[in-house]
C-alpha cells in the first residue's frame, strides 16, 4: 500500500516457514490502512480451508508466496473503505485471485474483486471462486457435451464433483459418478445425481452395463492410480480424460493399448491458470453466472464448521475428524 494512514487493526494467520499447518501457523495483529488509489479495504465475513491452501503452507503447492504469508485462496466479504469507483462501502465480494484472505481484513486492487447479489449466502459465497468454476471449466473445455453424450467421474462425494452433479442435472448432460462408500450415494442422488456407483469392478462393471457400448465422451479424474484408469477404459475412441486434482497421491498410469486404440487425450485442469489467461470479460461472465446460481440455490456445497481464526487448530483437527461432512470455514459471522 502506498499511504500509511492507520484506520484500526486486524488479524490474520501467517506463517514463517513452511510445515505442518498446526505447527508454523500463528495469529498476527496488523495495523489496517487507508486503500490507496485503485484499492479496496475488505472485511472478511468467511473463507475456506482448501487442500491448495494447505499445500502452500507445506511448501508443496504450484505457488509458492513469498514468507511470511497469510493463506486462503478464496473468501467473501464486505467493502469497508475503496479508492476505486468499480466499488462502495457496502458492497459483497469475493476474490477472483489469491488475496490472503484467512484474515479479518485484506486490502487488494479492486481488480482483484468480484461484486455478488448482496442477498447471497456468505458461506456459500466463500465457496464460489474453486469448486463452481472448476465444475464448469470441466463441463465446457473439453469439447461440446450434447444431450447424448456421457461424462464419467471419481470421487463423486467431493466438492468439485457435487458441483459438477448439480451443473449436469441443469444443464441436460448425462453423468456416472463413482464414489467410496454407499451411504454416500443417496446424498448425491439428491442433488440430482441419477447414476452413482461404488468406485470397484463391481460399479464400473454395472456403469459399463449402463452405458451399453456407447462409452464416454469424458472422464473427470481427481484421484489417481486404480481409479483413474478405471476411467479411461469407460471412455470412447478419441475421448479425453481429464485430471484436476490427486487425491489418492498415485500417479496415472496410462497403458499403450488405451492410446494407440483408442487414441486417448490426456489433459489436465487448473482453474488458477484458466484464470491467469482467460479475458476479464469471459472471466466476470462466468462468476456472474455462478453467482447466480448459488444465489438461487441451485449450487449448494456442504458446509461442516465454522471456526474463529484464533481456532485455526480446532478447524485443522475438524478437517480430520471421521465424521467431518462438508468444508471447514473461518468466518466472522
Amino acid at each position: 500500500m502506498s499511504t500509511a494512514q492507520q484506520t484500526g487493526q486486524g488479524r490474520r494467520l501467517i506463517f514463517r516457514e513452511t510445515g505442518k499447518p498446526g505447527e508454523v501457523l500463528e495469529v498476527d495483529r496488523f495495523d489496517l490502512d487507508e486503500p490507496a488509489e485503485g484499492e479496496v479495504l475488505v472485511k472478511i465475513l468467511a473463507a475456506p480451508i482448501n487442500p491448495a491452501d494447505l499445500n502452500t503452507i507445506e511448501g508443496t503447492y504450484g505457488v509458492k508466496p513469498p514468507l511470511p504469508a497469510t493463506p486462503g485462496i478464496e473468501g467473501f466479504g464486505v467493502v469497508e473503505k475503496s479508492g476505486s469507483a468499480d466499488f462502495q462501502t457496502g458492497d459483497r465480494v469475493i476474490f477472483l485471485y489469491r488475496a490472503g484472505t484467512w484474515a479479518t481484513h485484506t486490502t487488494v486492487k479492486a481488480e482483484v474483486l468480484f461484486k455478488v447479489p448482496a442477498e447471497i449466502d456468505p458461506l456459500q459465497a466463500a465457496m464460489l471462486k474453486v469448486n463452481p468454476a472448476t465444475a464448469w471449466r470441466l463441463l465446457h473445455d473439453f469439447g461440446t457435451l450434447g444431450g447424448d453424450d456421457w461424462v464419467v467421474q471419481n470421487a463423486g462425494n467431493s466438492a468439485v464433483s457435487r458441483c459438477v452433479i448439480q451443473l449436469a442435472r441443469d444443464l441436460g448432460i448425462r453423468l456416472i459418478s463413482f464414489v467410496r462408500k454407499t451411504d454416500q450415494i443417496p446424498e448425491l442422488q439428491k442433488l440430482g445425481a441419477e447414476h452413482v456407483y461404488l468406485d470397484d469392478a463391481e460399479g464400473h462393471a454395472a456403469a459399463k452395463n449402463l452405458l451399453g457400448g456407447e462409452n464416454a465422451a469424458v472422464a473427470f479424474n481427481s484421484v489417481g492410480g486404480d481409479s483413474a484408469l478405471a476411467l479411461m477404459k469407460l471412455l470412447r475412441e478419441n475421448g479425453t480424460h481429464v485430471t484436476y486434482g490427486a487425491m489418492g497421491r498415485r500417479p496415472l498410469t496410462v497403458p499403450n493399448g488405451l492410446l494407440i486404440f483408442r487414441n486417448l487425450n490426456i489433459r489436465g485442469l487448473w482453474v488458477t491458470k484458466w484464470l491467469e489467461h482467460a479475458e476479464t470479460g469471459e472471466v466476470h461472465a462466468l462468476y456472474q453466472n455462478l453467482a447466480e446460481r448459488v444465489t438461487a440455490g441451485k449450487i449448494v456445497q456442504p458446509v461442516d464448521s465454522t471456526h474463529a481464526l484464533e481456532h485455526f487448530q480446532h478447524a485443522l483437527d475438524r478437517l480430520e475428524a471421521a465424521d467431518r461432512d462438508g468444508k471447514v470455514l473461518f468466518s466472522g459471522i
